[in-house]
């Protein structure tokens, strides 16, 4: 029975949600597995990964063959890493020790690179924000200035009309 560790789709239309699983290479896509081992949410930036390490790097070693989209997860989890250093033990290239020297250099240059990422996405997402509001400051400013130009225009054109009328009345006083 040949073993693959692909996704399985859940969720609705448009908003995917995919569970990675190790499964029967001749069952549906959103069939029977054998187990579930994480989560993948690519609807958020970055995407949201929930793996069982474990599990993955046994069913790697076992044979399992995963699809472009789950080597690619595993990838960036590091779990083919592990395996790749895993195989130089066994043929006797490392020790265990420099194995996990090796992966642990590896996973902190990841998550540095992941946390700036994130950090970058959410100082972009603080400056859009700044510069709606300053735009929005800017165009209130400018209603602002167009409603009061548009006031005193308005009292301009009656300051005449009223200081006629004064004057009629004055002229009607007087003449009486």
């Amino acid at each position: 029975m040949p073993v693959r560790i692909r996704l399985q789709r859940h969720g609705r239309k448009g908003r995917a949600i995919y569970t990675i699983v190790a499964a029967d290479s001749r069952a549906r896509r959103d069939g029977r597995f054998i187990e579930k081992i994480g989560q993948y949410n690519p609807n958020v930036n970055p995407a949201a990964i929930d793996l069982d390490f474990e599990a993955a790097l046994r069913w790697l070693n076992n044979g399992a063959v995963p699809s472009d989209t789950a080597r690619a997860i595993l990838s960036y989890k590091g779990v083919l890493m592990k395996k790749h250093l895993l195989d130089g033990v066994s043929k006797g290239a490392l020790t265990a020790e420099q194995v996990e020297e090796r992966f642990d250099k590896w996973m902190a240059e990841k998550e540095g690179k992941v946390t700036s990422k994130s950090d970058s996405l959410k100082k972009a997402k603080e400056d859009a924000a700044k510069a709606r509001l300053e735009a929005d400051i800017a165009k209130n400013a400018e209603r602002e200035a167009a409603a009061k130009a548009k006031l005193d225009a308005e009292a301009a054109a009656a300051q005449p009309v009223a200081e006629e009328a004064s004057e009629e009345a004055a002229e009607e006083t007087s003449a009486e």
